[in-house]
């Protein structure tokens, strides 16, 4: 027997973006509308990672950090 999923309804926000592509007649309009969202989003990561007062020297080791249990 397959299993029923239920999707909630859509909000505002998904109908108004579902509204907005259904209007993209060109390969070049949809990528400038990824670009935009694409902008949009990283401006959000930016805002909330300029909070925590990292340097780049900082997030540098924070990328390298090695998080494996040394086993000798």
């Amino acid at each position: 027997m397959e299993a029923i999923v239920q999707n909630p309804p859509l909000n505002d926000t998904q109908i108004l973006l579902l509204q907005t592509f259904a209007q993209i007649k060109s390969e070049q309009e949809k990528e400038d509308i990824q670009g935009l969202l694409l902008d949009y989003y990283q401006k959000r990561v930016d805002n909330q990672a300029n909070q925590f007062h990292f340097s780049n020297e900082k997030i540098e080791e924070i990328l390298n950090f090695h998080y494996r249990t040394p086993y000798k």
